[in-house]
């Protein structure tokens, strides 16, 4: 249990960086991998305790984080 969490905010760090880096979002470094590791944590204490979610934590640390990118910055944005 400990080393999936640890893998999910590693990847979901990983995820934030690449995504600013690439363009993806202009929120800076720091803001983008916070946004990415709250929906990371999100998507794996869903997954514990309720059972939801993709086959693979890793897969589930992907995809809560880019949705987190696209949700979290639109949603201030006017």
């Amino acid at each position: 249990m400990f080393p999936t969490l640890i893998g999910t905010v590693v990847i979901a760090g990983i995820v934030g960086y690449a995504s600013e880096r690439s363009g993806f979002t202009h929120n800076g470094i720091l803001q983008s991998i916070i946004i990415c590791i709250g929906g990371a944590f999100l998507a794996y204490f869903v997954r514990l305790m309720f059972g939801i979610g993709f086959g693979s934590p890793g897969l589930n640390a992907i995809a809560s984080s880019v949705g987190a990118l696209i949700i979290v910055p639109t949603h201030w944005r006017k």
